[in-house]
């Protein structure tokens, strides 16, 4: 059975109000949909108070999974971003644009803060900072905001290409530096 199949008989279980299955999809997809709620909300408390409410969700809306119409994934990943994006509305939260003119403090310089108290983070922030500023900002909207290439290439404006590119390099040169 593959993964997809496995995960449309446990949806089909959840809708029956099995407890076990409910859990099992939790267990298989949490980490992934709360990716996707802290791409939206760049807060990872108000991320894992979105993915509850999502898996809240689903268990009440098990039922309305159809696979004909799509993959359990994608639905799954539909509920949390809805249900992030309630979060954000409720909570009238703007989004950073990293665009201190417009007031918002980017997440950039705390994250990496937590990051370099460790005697790794410190080594990692020495690395990063030998970076090109494009490969190094590309690499923290990616593995610190968590967003995907896409997200990033729409924030910066750039071809889907180039932004992978960036990453890869910047990577690549991590790498070579931390090794």
């Amino acid at each position: 059975m593959d993964a997809e199949t496995d995960l449309t008989a446990l949806l089909s279980a959840v809708a029956q109000g099995d407890r076990v299955a409910l859990r099992a999809v939790y267990e298989r997809q949490s980490v992934r949909l709360f990716g996707v709620a802290n791409a939206i909300l760049r807060d990872r408390d108000a991320a894992a108070d979105a993915l509850q409410d999502a898996f809240l969700r689903i268990a009440r809306r098990a039922q309305q999974f159809d696979p004909a119409r799509g993959t359990p994934e994608a639905w799954l990943g539909a509920i949390v971003r809805y249900a992030a994006l309630d979060m954000a509305r409720a909570r009238g939260r703007e989004i950073p644009s990293d665009d201190p003119s417009l007031g918002d403090q980017p997440v950039e310089a705390e994250a990496l803060e937590r990051v370099a108290a460790e005697a790794e983070g410190r080594r990692l922030r020495q690395c990063l900072a030998t970076l090109e500023e494009r490969n190094r900002r590309g690499i923290v909207l990616a593995f610190v905001h968590g967003l995907s290439h896409a997200q990033i290439a729409a924030r910066l404006e750039l071809p889907l290409g180039t932004v992978k590119a960036w990453i890869r390099r910047g990577l690549l040169r991590l790498r070579e530096c931390l090794a």
